[in-house]
């Protein structure tokens, strides 16, 4: 007992020590219990959705902060003016832009530019901020995008809405391809453009073309123009339309066969920030391309077809489109039918090319006639675009990540994009903007970044004639 009591300061002071010990492992079992809150990266979207209204309210109310934020980021990179080539026009009619439209910092030029190597860029940190990738819109929030023109044409038509609550498309019209696009038929090239001037739709399709098609490339087209569930258009709460929507179509962003220019997200990249912006490239010519997706390497159109329900649909998340509605196609006829009326759908036409693919002379101007030395020759064009239809169908790396640090650009790491498919260059005046994620508005630009990036140094008129060739493809 005198043993104990003389130690009762001493075990009072352990009793408190402890006592604040266990206070402290509960403060670090709080923090402990706090950071495991944080979700760790997934590759899978979350499945538990908040109240719609909630979530449409919140949405809508950040929507004008994020289109600021993207204007004024377009208007730091871009030249942004209307400015027409003078009697340049697409296979429709539409005038084509012309000029440089990509910004440089103050006191650099181009040729100024081209003298520096990758490393020195990097180091000046002069790479024009118009050659970085370009993000979505909300890169952060992503999903299909469709410009104004088509929106309404598609409400008119159909009554389907395609407006979200959440954001717009980013881009001005004069900078998109002409629409409706013209339809050129590899079967029926005598008939010119079979679409008499309208966008097809389900409302449409059998008129135009019942009596130019066979029964399955007619049911191929009507399941391309037919609306299927997608990951922001339709009837879950967890939408980005504020009435349930019956879904998208494969035309809402390949228009007529060819591309309006609506954007979207890869499916194919986690996490969020590192996916590619989509550039909706044309379906044109299908038939001559062995390679599909700007980086997937599909081997066959019936591949990248059956492909997108599962993926651009829904960001290649298939717990996502078991949950909205994914339409599964029948491989053995829905996805071949499609496909074999996507192969039909050609090039425009090009009056000034011979049956090889390179310009008559007779029929070329002086400026045209030197564009195409240059591209086949110091410009080094040709060796992924190889004529007659200007693609090697395999894909290069580009690697201009030499030219630039990663950053974060409006949500979107701006980091190496890897391989990426060698597109083709007939027709290439109806398919602005330019790149695999619209980072180049015009010709002039992409010629500006292909200098820089293959380092060939051409002079002035030598861009000038090599967009001159590439007008007349």
């Amino acid at each position: 007992m005198h043993h104990v009591r003389s130690n009762r300061p001493a075990l009072r002071a352990i009793l408190v020590a402890c006592t604040f010990g266990v206070v402290g492992i509960s403060g670090f079992v709080g923090i402990q219990a706090s950071q495991a809150r944080q979700p760790p990266p997934s590759s899978y979207s979350p499945v538990v959705e908040e109240p719609f209204a909630t979530v449409m309210q919140r949405k809508k109310s950040a929507k004008a902060g994020i289109a600021q934020r993207q204007a004024e980021l377009l208007r730091a990179r871009y030249d942004m003016a209307n400015r027409a080539a003078p009697g340049i026009t697409m296979s429709g009619g539409k005038a084509v832009q012309e000029g440089v439209r990509v910004k440089l910092a103050a006191g650099m030029d181009w040729d100024a530019l081209a003298a520096m190597g990758p490393d020195e860029i990097r180091a000046k940190r002069a790479w024009p901020a118009g050659f970085l990738p370009l993000p979505h819109p909300d890169h952060a929030e992503g999903g299909m995008v469709f410009p104004r023109f088509h929106i309404d044409e598609i409400k008119r038509q159909e009554q389907r809405d395609l407006t979200r609550f959440d954001l717009d498309f980013d881009l001005p019209d004069h900078f998109l391809p002409e629409f409706p696009a013209p339809i050129f038929l590899t079967t029926r090239p005598d008939l010119g453009d079979v679409s008499q001037g309208k966008l097809v739709t389900i409302e449409n399709y059998y008129d135009l073309f019942n009596g130019i098609l066979n029964p399955k490339q007619l049911e191929g087209l009507r399941l391309l123009v037919t609306p299927f569930p997608q990951q922001q258009f339709n009837q879950t709460a967890d939408r980005r339309t504020e009435r349930p929507s019956r879904g998208v179509v494969c035309f809402d962003c390949h228009a007529n066969g060819h591309t309006n220019a609506s954007t979207h997200l890869v499916g194919d990249i986690r996490p969020q920030q590192f996916r590619h912006r989509i550039d909706t490239p044309t379906l044109r010519g299908v038939n001559v391309q062995r390679l599909f997706g700007s980086q997937r390497a599909l081997k066959t159109v019936e591949d990248f077809t059956e492909f997108e329900q599962r993926a651009a649909y829904f960001d290649g998340d298939p717990v996502i489109a078991t949950k909205k509605g994914v339409n599964v196609l029948e491989r053995g006829s829905q996805v071949h039918f499609m496909a074999e009326f996507e192969a039909l759908l050609d090039f425009p036409p090009a009056p000034k090319l011979n049956v090889f693919g390179k310009l008559d002379p007779a029929r070329s101007s002086e400026s045209e006639l030197r564009g195409q030395d240059v591209f086949f020759g110091k410009g080094t064009c040709s060796t992924c675009h190889v004529p007659p239809y200007y693609t090697d169908n395999l894909m290069h790396n580009l690697k201009t990540e030499r030219f630039f640090e990663p950053q974060m650009v409006n949500g979107r790491m701006a980091s190496a994009d890897g391989p990426i498919k060698t597109f083709p260059l007939r027709g290439i005046k109806d398919s602005p903007p330019y790149l695999h994620d619209d980072r180049l508005l015009t010709l002039e630009d992409t010629v500006e970044f292909f200098n820089l990036v293959l380092e060939t140094k051409l002079s002035a008129e030598e861009k000038k004639d090599l967009v001159a060739f590439m007008r007349a493809l």
